[in-house]
């Protein structure tokens, strides 16, 4: 008795011993099954035109696979452009920050701000510098990633695993739901089934409306900061779109990095005015439009818990663990409302107490009411 007690938290801690263990490798996994989740009612949509289902599962990884490619193929230049462009202008922003911010600071705040040591112009000179001599700084960064031939083996595994690994997972999709149902105990099979259909409900709706809102987010930004005159305006647009999906991080990165684009290239106060109108408009699309009418109260997470989530999952699991953190919690937040619900229509919850019956008994007031 005393060994089954135990039993099943040992289970539970082993599992999650073993998935932080395998967790390098389970990146890929993750990716597989997550690709086999968003495009399985596109599968289901394919097979009732009369497709077969190998062959829709095919068209779907397909379809995936060539915006993924052609993506970074049409972005990458464009950015690698504005960052190159943003690296040069730091020069600018030193010097308007030394001419016309700190001479505020230090007359309305009191603030020596040489106290910092931010010691600008050596840094400043330093990124020229490097970039002078290596124009080509973010390719031969680029490359001097992949140099080790480990890594390119790695990298070339991992990008045959995930397509290959989704195919099955896309095509054995229905079997394996069903299958897994059917290992559901049968007594709690109904509760199970409905708690797995609630999260899968929610779980979609998220990630649909979560990705529409980043998109919309980011090609906002994008035009808003084009029309004040920003060069770096895609790349600020791209940031701030897909740091969205972490409460006002996105918003205070863009401010920054758009005020700073703002001031080495304009050097006065009203395109500044402008960018910061640019990011009221954005968050007010943001909060009371895009989320509101896209995602909702999904998940129904503070967003506190949504940034230590998101922290979370990175610590452990990195890049992958960041990108499952949210429907993680999802799943975790549908659990913990089932058993919310269930607590406060239990009997355990609803009894009153002895004492306040007797009171309510022998108070003569109360009878007479």
């Amino acid at each position: 008795m005393h060994i089954k007690r135990w039993l099943l938290p040992a289970s539970i801690a082993g599992f999650f011993l073993l998935v932080y263990l395998l967790s390098p490798i389970l990146g890929s996994f993750f990716a597989a099954i997550l690709l086999a989740y968003l495009g399985s009612p596109w599968v289901l949509r394919l097979e009732s035109y009369h497709i077969p289902r190998t062959l829709s599962v095919l068209v779907i990884l397909f379809l995936i696979g060539a915006v993924l490619f052609s993506l970074p193929l049409i972005i990458v230049p464009m950015v690698e452009a504005q960052v190159v462009l943003l690296i040069n202008q730091l020069p600018k922003i030193n010097h308007y920050l030394q001419s016309h911010i700190f001479p505020l600071i230090s007359h309305y705040l009191h603030i020596d701000v040489k106290t910092f040591n931010l010691n600008l112009p050596d840094l400043t000179q330093k990124f020229s510098t490097l970039l002078t001599q290596n124009p080509d700084l973010l390719k031969i960064s680029w490359n001097t990633v992949f140099s080790s031939g480990i890594k390119i083996i790695e990298w070339g595994i991992q990008l045959v695993l995930v397509p290959v690994v989704a195919f099955y997972f896309l095509r054995d999709w229905n079997t394996i739901l069903a299958k897994g149902r059917n290992l559901l105990p049968r007594r709690l099979e109904p509760t199970l089934y409905k708690l797995i259909t609630t999260c899968d409900e929610v779980l979609a709706a998220f990630l649909r409306g979560q990705l529409f809102v980043m998109l919309c987010l980011g090609i906002f930004y994008a035009l808003g900061l084009s029309v004040v005159g920003l060069k770096t305006a895609v790349l600020i647009g791209m940031l701030v779109g897909i740091i969205s999906i972490v409460p006002y991080l996105g918003s205070i990165a863009g401010i920054i990095i758009a005020v700073l684009s703002a001031i080495a290239q304009f050097q006065d106060i009203s395109h500044i005015i402008y960018v910061l109108i640019v990011f009221v408009l954005g968050h007010a699309l943001e909060g009371w439009v895009l989320t509101p009418l896209l995602v909702g109260d999904r998940i129904g997470l503070h967003p506190v818990a949504v940034i230590f989530a998101v922290l979370a999952g990175g610590q452990l699991f990195g890049f992958a663990g960041v990108l499952l953190a949210l429907p993680a919690a999802a799943v975790i937040m549908v659990i913990i409302r089932y058993f919310y619900q269930d607590y406060i229509s239990s009997h355990f919850y609803q009894q009153e107490s002895q004492y306040s019956s007797a009171s309510a008994t022998d108070d003569p007031g109360s009878l007479e009411k």
